[in-house]
């Protein structure tokens, strides 16, 4: 199998059985964003006390790249505190423009498998879509 087909199948994975998905009933800050020229919507919300993210969940309709990523960050952003998941945000970001990103500083795991998005720029926003709700709710809940 070569390693384009693993990153396909990791991204059906979490597109079809995606985790974190549903909604947090209380305390939670919600963002709702829309790409309008594909037509994918996420609901990202999120409970944070003392600045630490406790809950992630997602809801939305999208291609399978957006709904993987949605499912993939909120995995990755539970535990942390809001300035470490903004940061998070920025490298993931820089990751889908081509950089390289220095994996010590972000433990991609099943991130790894969008790193091809970068060689597509029309599906850049659908992987980043729910990251900049992140971003967003991270940004108002310091506020």
């Amino acid at each position: 199998m070569s390693l384009d087909d693993l990153y396909r199948r990791v991204i059906m994975d979490h597109y079809q059985q995606p985790r974190n998905r549903g909604q947090i009933e209380d305390g939670s800050i919600t963002v709702d964003l829309n790409n309008p020229t594909c037509g994918d919507r996420v609901s990202v919300q999120m409970r944070v006390k003392n600045g630490i993210i406790e809950e992630a969940m997602f809801e939305g309709e999208g291609c399978s790249i957006s709904m993987a990523s949605a499912s993939m960050m909120t995995e990755t952003v539970k535990g942390l505190d809001v300035e470490r998941a903004v940061y998070l945000v920025d490298l993931f970001s820089r990751m889908m423009q081509g950089e390289e990103i220095d994996t010590e500083e972000f433990p991609l795991e099943d991130i790894e498998a969008l790193q091809g998005v970068a060689k597509f720029p029309a599906r850049i926003k659908c992987a980043t879509l729910a990251w900049k709700a992140l971003e967003k709710g991270a940004k108002e809940s310091a506020n």
